[in-house]
């Protein structure tokens, strides 16, 4: 053993805390890392707060080193970024990023860290597993060279894609959220931006995000005849009512999923998790990304902050938490 780490464990469903954790050495191939910073994923892991994983998808939504089975106790989260203190020559002293739960040192195989570029600062380096969901939503999406495309709903996962989608030639893309205070992340981001009432309609494509069935009945709405809308948001155990008697059947409108615990079927073929994961992180180098980080807190305030983000009462993207001190 090398001693101990500190570790948020979800206690019970709207409780959590910051619990002690034996930390072994590092074996061969392993890794030690010191954790500097991690990210909250706003949408899921409120869900995982408030107990709302159902129970038909407790094995299919376990993060990659969960301790602990839903509902409560356990250990979540998978966006963080530290600085491997013991481990190969390669990577000792080098920034990592690791889908590790919230945790200010921890113990893994050496091929589950992958090294954050000297041109992504550490703190923007959260964001690569929100990232890799959007790369994995338009490997989906497919979308083509002067496309008109609509993202709904503008928390992290829609912003992400909606950065991407500003990089493809002649896309116009539009941001959609109820949230006036969103535009401003649009612009900085090089989007355009719209309250759902006033979106521009006759997409070709709409990628949805919003976790809503208002949301995801606007998107249809705003899909011209053959459009597809990409099913990105997670509803729990939520059930969502759609209105589909109108132009969705005569407009031979699709309703796709995706989700990125596996590698989309168009690039399955040639791409891994590690393939996708290392994009995402070179994606990063882009600092319009910097407006998808809106707020900071201690690793000790923790507990506290994922009540207030469930709550409503901390409006957030993506929140920081800094383990400095532990």
């Amino acid at each position: 053993m090398t001693g101990e780490a500190r570790a948020f464990w979800l206690r019970t469903p709207g409780e959590g805390e910051i619990r002690s954790v034996p930390l072994a050495a590092p074996g061969p191939g392993e890794v030690l890392v010191r954790s500097r910073y991690s990210g909250v994923s706003r949408g899921t892991e409120t869900l995982v707060f408030a107990g709302r994983v159902p129970a038909d998808q407790h094995a299919a939504m376990r993060a990659p080193f969960q301790e602990g089975d839903f509902p409560a106790p356990v250990k979540y989260g998978y966006l963080n970024v530290g600085v491997v203190e013991r481990g190969p020559d390669e990577l000792r002293g080098r920034t990592v990023f690791c889908l590790h739960p919230h945790q200010s040192a921890y113990v893994v195989p050496a091929g589950a860290v992958v090294p954050v570029p000297d041109a992504v600062p550490p703190a923007r380096a959260v964001l690569a597993g929100t990232v890799e969901t959007a790369v994995n939503a338009l490997w989906d999406a497919a979308p083509l060279v002067g496309d008109r495309v609509s993202v709904v709903g503008g928390g992290m996962v829609g912003c992400c894609v909606a950065a991407l989608l500003a990089r493809f030639p002649g896309v116009r893309v539009e941001l959609v959220d109820t949230d006036p205070a969103r535009a401003a992340v649009a612009a900085a981001l090089g989007v355009g931006f719209a309250p759902p009432e006033e979106a521009a309609g006759g997409r070709d494509l709409v990628v949805h995000a919003s976790a809503t069935a208002d949301g995801l009945q606007r998107s249809l709405e705003l899909l011209r005849p053959e459009g597809t809308v990409v099913e990105l948001s997670w509803y729990g155990d939520r059930t969502v009512a759609l209105a589909l008697g109108g132009a969705f059947h005569s407009g031979r409108l699709t309703v796709r999923g995706s989700q990125v615990g596996a590698v989309a079927p168009a690039r399955r073929g040639s791409r891994d998790f590690a393939d996708r994961l290392g994009l995402a992180l070179e994606l990063l180098t882009d600092p319009a990304f910097d407006a998808l980080l809106t707020g900071e807190s201690r690793f000790a305030e923790l507990p506290d902050v994922l009540a207030r983000l469930t709550a409503g009462s901390l409006p957030a993207l993506c929140h920081l938490i800094t383990y400095e001190g532990e």
